[in-house]
């Protein structure tokens, strides 16, 4: 396990009690920013990498929902420096000391510089004019509660962005998180045999769902090993899901997925599909429901899922949660890092 960590185990633990006090630390924040007017004017670009980019994909949708142009950007695909725009510029990073994001920042007028963080202080923090914090709330390595409250955290922001109102439902999201974990473990454990030999797994989500798909993938790579692909719904009906053979797929949502879900089973092909929506399971067919809500929301509920199974499956093939493979040195800045 890497230093300054928690375990994987650990941090699930009081996931649902830590994501309850980061969002009532939150609403007083994104209230502060609102009445300071920084949530205002042309919509906000999100910039982040890894879990911090798919955490954006939901706020964004809600953004665009409302009418508002927002758009979410992968930091490292980007030319620098980066184009002049009225738009601010969010950076999105757990640790606060993403490289890549802290490259876009600082090529930013420093008026439109903001970010979203976990760590504070980090160089990220130190380098924005308009910062919104979870707390620094101590985090496994393969992330958990970071990843959680960050969605709840944009999604907030998405909320109240340009005279919107916080939706009511985050207040109980702690208290709707801990009973969704006690419902579903068992039935979502029980679920980690169907990995036992699968040599992939595809997760696909429906629009605000598609950040899921990518935050599942990528535990799935980095808890269980298992090579794995996140992708949107249409993008995997466009040629995709024809390679599907040896593998599992986890699809996240309520209209099209469905159809997708049962094509694929079918087909022979297990599935979990993680819903709003009641379904008739099958041999292949596995319904996992979830709560209805807010896009938003829903996508902290999503993960949760995600989270559980992955635990399992690691179990059932033998790999250490807490042992990574590969250490990059280049794609986190130093603590130490002053600010330009």
């Amino acid at each position: 396990m890497s230093e300054g960590y928690l375990s994987y185990a650990a941090a699930r633990s009081t996931q649902a009690e830590q994501l309850e006090a980061a969002i009532g630390r939150l609403s007083g924040s994104v209230g502060s920013l609102a009445a300071a007017g920084r949530l205002s004017g042309p919509g906000p670009v999100f910039v982040g990498i890894g879990a911090s980019l798919a955490a954006a994909c939901a706020p964004v949708w809600s953004l665009r929902s409302r009418g508002v142009h927002s758009w979410r950007l992968g930091a490292g695909d980007h030319p620098l420096p980066y184009p002049a725009s009225r738009h601010p510029v969010f950076g999105v990073s757990q640790s606060g000391r993403s490289a890549e994001t802290l490259a876009v920042l600082e090529s930013v007028e420093p008026a439109l510089r903001h970010a979203v963080v976990n760590m504070v202080p980090s160089p990220i923090a130190a380098s924005v004019t308009g910062l919104l914090d979870l707390g620094s709330i101590p985090d496994s390595y393969a992330s958990t509660i970071g990843y959680t409250a960050t969605v709840a955290a944009l999604g907030m922001l998405a909320d109240a962005w340009d005279g919107g109102t916080v939706d009511g439902g985050w207040a109980g999201l702690g208290a709707a998180f801990a009973t969704a974990e006690k419902e579903l473990t068992e039935q979502v454990r029980a679920l980690a045999p169907l990995f036992a030999t699968a040599g992939s797994a595809d997760f696909v989500g429906a629009g605000p769902a598609v950040g899921s798909a990518e935050a599942g993938a990528l535990l799935f790579r980095e808890v269980a090993r298992i090579p794995s692909t996140g992708m949107s719904t249409r993008q995997y009906l466009h040629g995709a899901m024809e390679s599907a053979g040896g593998g599992v797929h986890v699809i996240f949502g309520d209209a099209r997925e469905h159809a997708v879900a049962g094509t694929l089973s079918a087909a022979g092909h297990p599935v979990i599909l993680v819903t709003g929506e009641p379904v008739e399971g099958g041999p292949l067919l596995h319904p996992v429901r979830v709560p209805r809500m807010p896009a938003a929301q829903r996508a902290v509920i999503e993960i949760l899922v995600a989270q559980i199974l992955v635990e399992a499956v690691a179990e059932v093939r033998g790999v250490d949660v807490e042992e990574f493979v590969f250490h990059n040195s280049d794609i986190k800045v130093g603590a130490e890092r002053p600010a330009v």
